[in-house]
């Protein structure tokens, strides 16, 4: 077969994680499910790796040929060499920061932080002697260069951040990390796809399956991914201390949703455009905060370096319109469910005004907010219907 790195993703989504298309079976791969391994001599089983670096299989935990599928799948579309696949987002956040992170280091995240990666940083790696500093997002590079200290390891990043949407500058965020010695983590569940994270100096990325990989809302999956086998090792014996291990029949299900996700993300995005830009000119809304909208903040950066884009985005509304109006606007949507996850078939809309703490001065809106993700609705009649809401907004303002 063709060089992966070579294809286009919608191509690789059709071809990788498969045995190949003239092999004769079926085209999809089955499902592996298992607890014990059985060895055809004791020498064999002594010889087996309990890290597993090589995929030599020793016991259901260490993952079997379902997991290796997507894990490939998921390490050709981020630009990397190898993958390790977990329960959910959250335990790829973590399992990337307990892989590079000991007593008495510090690390950097950014102020817009996915919720529960920042409480993992306050009490779990607060626990064990880990301390973070929490800088704004929009940092420069001399912003940054400020708070590293000699005991600082790991730069975080989350771009666009998932409430606010602050796009950080990875390329040069990295370059600084990098001579001063940090591994750079970026979350890169936005940019699936459309930015190759080992390109602009990325370490370890971590990836949501639950998300647009899932494409169903109905599994939960997370993803680490590396390019160096050095990280790689470092990431593997963690999440096998850890007993990091999902199943395989979600794993399944990814590698179906996996399929499909280049034509959802390319149709959600445009949709997704077609709705912030119709928002971005209502006399309720003060900004949309959607990198691939012009003029929107972060645009720049997400045009230099992103090929394509996700479908959710965040709006701020004016400051004389109130949190309560904007509650009343999104019960009454029909169209739209109030739910917090994304990258599924159906159209999302939450109320976040004072959902996220902080405490680098960042996120700072004069008006109340609300994130709408786009699924697969006609994009018009999601117009309709935020037009209908508006009026309710108004009425209860």
């Amino acid at each position: 077969m063709t060089d992966a790195a070579k294809l286009s993703l919608a191509t690789r989504l059709a071809h990788v994680g498969r045995t190949g298309g003239r092999q004769h079976g079926f085209v999809n791969p089955p499902v592996h499910r298992g607890s014990t391994m059985l060895y055809p001599s004791s020498e064999d089983r002594r010889n087996s790796s309990t890290e597993a670096f090589d995929r030599r299989p020793m016991y259901g935990i260490t993952g079997g040929a379902t997991h290796h599928a997507l894990e490939d799948m998921v390490a050709s579309i981020e630009g990397g060499t190898r993958c390790q696949i977990v329960p959910n987002g959250l335990a790829a956040a973590s399992l990337a920061l307990l892989a590079v992170l000991k007593n008495g280091d510090h690390c950097l995240l950014p102020d817009s932080s996915y919720g529960p990666t920042r409480s993992f940083a306050d009490n779990f790696l607060g626990r064990m002697g880990v301390t973070t500093t929490y800088y704004d997002p929009e940092a420069d590079a001399d912003g940054l260069a400020a708070l590293i200290r000699p005991e600082t390891r790991v730069l975080y990043t989350e771009s666009p951040g998932s409430q606010t949407f602050e796009m950080q500058d990875i390329p040069a965020l990295s370059r600084v990390a990098h001579a001063r010695g940090l591994t750079v983590i970026l979350d890169n569940t936005w940019g699936i796809g459309a930015f190759q994270p080992f390109a602009h100096g990325v370490d370890l990325s971590v990836q949501a399956l639950t998300k647009y990989v899932g494409g169903h809302s109905d599994i939960m999956l997370g993803a680490v991914t590396v390019a160096t086998d050095e990280h790689w090792e470092k990431l593997r014996s963690t999440a096998m201390l850890l007993g990091y291990f999902a199943s395989p029949d979600d794993c399944w299900l990814a590698l179906r949703g996996a399929r499909t996700m280049g034509v959802r993300l390319d149709r959600q995005l445009q949709s997704g455009l077609k709705v912030a830009e119709w928002l971005s000119h209502r006399p309720e809304v003060a900004r949309v905060l959607h990198p691939a909208l012009p003029g929107a903040p972060g645009h720049a950066i997400w045009k230099r370096d992103y090929t394509g884009g996700a479908s959710l985005f965040a709006v701020e509304f004016a400051p004389k319109i109130s949190a309560a109006a904007v509650d009343a606007m999104i019960d009454s949507l029909s169209l739209f469910g109030i739910g917090s996850s994304w990258g599924g078939f159906e159209s999302l809309a939450v109320p976040t005004t004072g959902d996220m703490r902080r405490t680098a001065g960042s996120g700072k809106f004069a008006g109340p907010s609300a994130r709408f993700h786009i699924g697969l609705e006609d994009p018009a009649e999601l117009i309709a219907d935020l037009d209908r809401g508006l009026e309710v907004l108004r009425a209860a303002n």
